[in-house]
Parts: structure tokens; sequence; C-alpha cells
């Protein structure tokens, strides 16, 4: 019978106590109050920040007409589902994007250095149809947003479509739904998927002063080339004699700090907490690169990557990278399933240990790339593995041994204290900055109908956020009762994972067929019932009650940071813990013997309105 000092004695040399204590402490000192207050969104007198400067808007008479399906959005999930929809022989199918070409997060950031960070192969929709292939392991930015577009011409997308366009309101009129734009379009829909993801909207650090810098200040999904030179494939020219300050050391902070280092005479790298970094190991690519191309290569590699790191025994690892090396400690916080036979506390333990024996892997690589003690020190990151999204990259690290590149860590003075008309203040010393390239990230998480950007009036003349005024109501995440023929693609009671294309890939699919279905069976309306969404609710409880105090007491000891809610963490049945492979096999089971239950002919009662109080 394994014991408390038989799991000790795997791990020697780690001193958990000390580790521990080091975590609460780092923890404590970069806690910032009242949340809210933190960031402002890229909207109102901050619009500017958000607008698009890639492609001028161009003028054209508002839309007026019906079709059958509207998809709000064109990034990953929009283009997913339109090309399943599509494929299936729908073709009165419009996409609405707010953007000025199709591409989503993949359309706004052009930054330099910018890659995915899950392997090419995995991420990029349906290569394996479209044709092509990834030039390297981990494809630059334009790369990902060239295959994407692709995508849309290969399913004939761009006919119909509205872009630099934004969906204001959707309202259930006369049995279909109205359809308002900002460009003056009013059209009718039978169907509408919204897929409007949660990482367009940007969110700027609110510093005081911020809005008094004279010098360039713009947000890194925005990237200005105007000011920094070059492009995406030609260097930052512009830079040169500059002096550039950067606010934000996540997963794109990373890959920009190494790139302007490269031109520019300073760049300041203001930190709050440190990410971690591990070895990423690009290189290019070929059709040799995945072994056989034989029919379904693309979907196999993308079901095998999602079973290693989302709880499921795929038996090999296809992918081997370093995603799928961390793969016992991901599984946890993806699914909540765990890596060892052992219960209770003693399971606990074990993967604490665990996790530290891979986190001090990741401190020690520090010391081992950056030059001087202090720095190195700094940038280590003392929280457990999964905090925040892990990053994999070969270039950070040895940035700071450049000369011209400072940290300036902001940990126990709660960030900048004031921005200057030519300067970053931090504890009381003045950093003379000429360019503020923020990388603080977006509105993450929520869909623009959760932000309450996209007001849903369903048939009962409340809108959605009403409806849902105590809580998410739906069924499988994707469809709510008194909103017919109305579905939702994003994180809302449905299953987590590290590569959300793959998910939102498998959003797509499942509305299309019960689009599909609904047209074989001649109804007229998709909907569930309360009970359903009751019965869902349930299950939901049920899946995450019993780690919901486990789960809120590894998110509650993170950094402060995005995914605990800036350290406000609270356990709420809004994710399908048993993870993505299982949903996908309850859904299928579902369509094959369950999916009439949400299906409705003209004229049929569709329910009474749900109640207030749930």
């Amino acid at each position: 019978m394994t014991t408390v000092d038989d799991i000790k004695a795997m791990f020697p040399e780690i001193d958990l106590d000390a580790i521990r204590e080091k975590y609460a402490f780092e923890r404590d000192r970069r806690e910032r109050g009242d949340v809210s207050k933190l960031y402002h969104r890229a909207t109102g007198e901050w619009e500017r920040y958000g607008a698009d400067p890639y492609i001028p808007v161009v003028e054209r008479e508002p839309v007026r007409d019906h079709v059958e399906v509207l998809v709000v959005g064109g990034g990953v999930a929009g283009l997913s589902v339109g090309s399943r929809l599509r494929e299936s022989g729908i073709e009165s199918l419009r996409i609405v994007e707010e953007g000025g070409d199709f591409g989503g997060t993949w359309y706004w950031n052009r930054y330099p250095g910018l890659r995915v960070d899950i392997e090419s192969h995995v991420y990029i929709p349906r290569l394996e149809e479209i044709g092509g292939f990834p030039t390297e392991r981990y494809s630059r930015g334009y790369e990902v947003r060239e295959f994407l577009h692709r995508l849309a011409r290969h399913f004939d997308l761009y006919r119909d479509a509205l872009l630099h366009t934004r969906t204001t309101k959707l309202e259930w009129q006369d049995g279909q739904w109205t359809v308002r734009t900002d460009r003056g379009d009013v059209f009718t829909a039978t169907y509408v998927i919204v897929a409007s993801g949660g990482l367009a909207t940007p969110k700027l650090p609110n510093i005081p002063g911020i809005e008094d810098f004279k010098g360039s200040l713009f947000h890194s999904s925005r990237w200005d080339y105007a000011v920094t030179g070059g492009g995406e494939r030609e260097p930052l020219t512009g830079l040169e004699g500059k002096k550039v300050g950067v606010i934000g050391t996540g997963a794109t902070g990373v890959q920009i700090v190494p790139e302007v280092a490269k031109y520019a005479e300073r760049v300041t790298v203001f930190q709050r907490t440190p990410s971690t970094v591990s070895f990423r190991g690009n290189r290019p690519t070929d059709e040799t690169h995945v072994g056989s191309l034989e029919p379904g290569w693309q979907r196999r590699r993308m079901d095998n990557f999602l079973a290693m790191v989302s709880g499921a025994d795929p038996g090999e690892d296809l992918v081997q990278d370093s995603w799928t090396e961390n793969w016992k400690l991901l599984r946890r916080h993806n699914t909540g399933t765990y890596v060892s036979e052992l219960t209770g506390e003693l399971r606990e333990l074990y993967e604490e240990y665990l996790d530290a024996r891979v986190m001090n892997a990741i401190r020690a690589r520090v010391d081992e790339i950056v030059e001087d003690p202090k720095t190195a020190e700094l940038l280590k990151p003392w929280y457990r593995f999964a905090c925040k999204r892990p990053t994999f990259t070969d270039l950070y690290l040895p940035a700071f041994n450049e000369p011209n590149v400072e940290l300036v860590d902001t940990a126990d003075c709660g960030g900048p204290s004031l921005v200057t008309e030519n300067s970053v203040l931090v504890d009381g010393k003045e950093y003379e900055i000429d360019v503020l390239v923020v990388a603080t990230g977006f509105t993450a998480g929520l869909t623009a109908v959760l932000a309450g950007a996209l007001p849903v009036i369903g048939r009962e003349g409340r809108s959605i956020l009403e409806v849902w005024a105590q809580g998410p109501r739906t069924l499988h995440g994707y469809m709510t009762h008194e909103f017919p023929n109305f579905f939702q693609l994003g994180p809302v009671q449905s299953p987590n994972a590290v590569n959300f294309s793959h998910i939102l890939q498998l959003h797509g699919e499942h509305v299309t067929k019960m689009i599909v279905a609904a047209k074989e069976a001649g109804a007229a309306y998709i909907e569930p019932t309360r009970e359903m969404e009751d019965a869902w609710a349930a299950e939901l409880l049920e899946v995450t009650a019993p780690e919901a105090d486990v789960i809120v007491e590894f998110k509650a000891a993170c950094t402060p940071g995005f995914y605990n809610g800036e350290g406000k963490y609270r356990a709420r049945p809004s994710e399908y813990r048993p993870g993505p492979v299982v949903f996908q096999e309850m859904l299928a089971d579902w369509r094959a013997n369950r999916i009439g239950e949400v299906l409705h002919t003209a004229g049929e009662p569709l329910g009474e309105p749900t109640s207030a109080v749930v």
C-alpha cells in the first residue's frame, strides 16, 4: 500500500513545503484588488485602438434579403461551421464578420514573431480537403491566415459574406430571425449561429495617464507597421533608434520581444507575471513530417492529440511535442482526470510533486539560458503548471542576454503607476518610451452575446442575458429554450481543451448535423425544453461537484490571471469536465437516439418561458 513517505521518496529532490510557501508569496504580491478596473475594453472612447488598420472599409448599400443560415463571425469557428454547412448542400448561407477578411484572431493578430502554438498540422482546419501543407511545424501567423482564406475560397464562403460588418441585434419575429448590423443591414434568417469567438475585442491596461501618451501606442492585435516599418515578413526598420516598451509577457509578449529587440535601440519589458517558457523545437516540414498521407491523416492526428492531452488513452503519441510531453498535468487541467490509481489526498500529493518536478525543470531552463542572475530570477514562474497558458519558444529567454533589452518587474508595485507623454513610471523610476506596445490580450472567453455587445431577443421578447440572469441555461452548450434555431459555439457548458481550434471544428460539425436533421425531418424549429436544460445543468453539476473543492483550491493557489479570474475564481458547473473525447461520444449517441426531442413542426407549442429564478 502506497504511503505519503513512498510518494516523497519518488521525488527526493523536491522540498514541497518550500515550493508551496514560495508560490503563496509570489501569488499574494501580484493581487490587484478590483479586477474590473484593470483594463479598458477597446470600445467607446477607446474604440480607436480596436479599429482595423489593415484593410480600408468600403462603402456599400445596406442589405435587405433573407438567408437560410446566418453565421456571426468569420474566424476558425465561423469558417468551420460555414464549410460544413456548405458541404452539406446549404447554398443560402451568409457569414457576417467585423474584420475586413476572414480569419478571426488570425486576421487581427499580425504582430512580428507570431506563430501558432499548436502544431500546424493539428491546428489548421481541414488541411486535407483544401490542399497545401504548412511549411513549418509551428506556422507563422500569415501562413495560418492564408490557409484560412484558402478554406473560405474552397467552400465558396465569400459569396454573400458581409465583411467589415458587426451584427448589432438579433430578434425572433414572425417565425424567423431579424438581423441588424452597424452598416444599416436589416435582413432575416431561418437559422442563426453565433461563432464570434472570444479573441477579437482588445483590452488595454488601465494605467493613469495612458491616454496622454504622445508617442505611438497600439495593441498587439492592431500592429502599426507604419510606425515599426517592415511587415510580417520584412525587417522592422522603423524601430531603429527608438525606445520600445512592451506591456504584457503572456503568449503574445514572448513572441514579440525577440523580434522587436533585433531593431530597436532599447526594449523595456514590463512584467507582472513571467510565463512558463519551454522548448519549442520548430523546424521546416514537408509531407513526410506526418508520415503516410493516407485519407483521414489529419483527423487521425487531431484526434490523437486531443486524446493525448484530454484524458483518453490513444495508445501512441503521434505529435510528440511539449504539449504531449506534459500530458499528465494537462489532463487534470482540461478534464479533471488523474494520472495515477491513487485516491484522495495521496493522489493530490503525487500530482503536486509531479507538477513541482516539471516546474523546477522550467525554472532551471531559465538559469541555463539567461546570463544575468537577477534577470533570470525575475523570469522564473512560481506557480503550478497550467495556472497560465504554457508558452513554447527558443527565442524569448535569450533576448534578455542582449544589451538593449531590459526587464522591469512590477509584481510588488501593482504595475506601472503612470504613463506620461513620453515615458512609463514604475515604482518611482521613469522609463523613456517612443513606442508603447500593449500585449494585454482580449476580453477572452466572452462571446459577443455574453459580453452584452450583441443583444439576442427570443420568442418571448426577452434577451438571452435576461433568461440567463441566474447563470447560463443551455442544452449541451449550444441551444437555449425560448430561442428557436439559435446556436452558440463557444466555451459555455462545453469541454475545455488545449487545441480549441479542434473543439470549434467539432462544434461546427454537430450544429450542421442538427440543421441537416431538421431539414430532413421537415422540422421548422430546433429548440430544447426547459426540462432538457435542467437535466443538462444537473449532469454538469454531477460531473463537476466531486472535484469542485479540489478545482477551487488549485485555481485559488494560482498566480492571478485569466485562468482564475485574476485570483477570484469560483467553481461553477459551466464546463463538461469529462472532457472533449467523452463529450463527442455523448453527442453522437444523442444525435442517433434523441435529436427528435428538439425538432418541432410549424405551429407546435414550444413551451413556457424559462422562470426568472432557476
